[in-house]
């Protein structure tokens, strides 16, 4: 009965998160339908909480896994993580990653013309960010499965790439170099 409540409460959360989704990108186009001068700052300031957003989760995922190595498998902890890395995974992650990169793209095209060594080195960047994603969200898969083999010291080295690759997206971003 409680794996039934479980259940239920992850399909509303999910149901939650596509109507959240579909709200968004409805006033998204709207906006850019009605009022296309005022769009650009929407544009970079939803780009900016996408990105807020994705690297919250893709710091805190293996994270999650550290501890999720110590927990035996099969038990209640285990079960557990499982379910947090799976909601963190599909409810926060993924959205957060798309609506980075739609948005990410059409301020690279609208207002930079895809032009600058800057930008080349930012879209390379985060092409690796989404390599690391794709990356751990195959670890989702396997602890899921109860196959992780990595130890808790690779998922600690793990961790720390996101926030190198942030690093050098955000001075790139700002500074803008070459």
């Amino acid at each position: 009965m409680a794996g039934m409540n479980n259940t239920n409460g992850t399909g509303q959360a999910m149901m939650r998160m596509v109507i959240s989704i579909g709200v968004l990108i409805v006033a998204t186009a709207l906006l850019f339908l009605v009022a296309p001068e005022s769009f650009y700052p929407w544009a970079k300031a939803i780009h900016i909480l996408a990105v807020i957003s994705w690297m919250a989760g893709m710091l805190y995922l293996p994270r999650l896994f550290v501890y999720h190595v110590d927990a035996e498998k099969g038990s209640v902890q285990s079960e557990t993580f499982k379910v947090m890395e799976r909601r963190l995974l599909r409810g926060i992650i993924n959205p957060a990653m798309i609506v980075t990169w739609v948005f990410g793209l059409w301020l690279a095209w609208k207002v930079f013309g895809f032009q600058g060594g800057w930008l080349h080195a930012k879209i390379g960047l985060v092409l690796l960010l989404s390599a690391v994603h794709g990356y751990l969200a195959g670890a989702v898969r396997k602890f899921a499965e109860d196959r992780n083999e990595k130890p808790a010291r690779h998922w600690r080295i793990v961790n720390e790439i996101p926030t190198l690759l942030m690093i050098a997206i955000v001075i790139l971003v700002v500074v803008k170099p070459f």
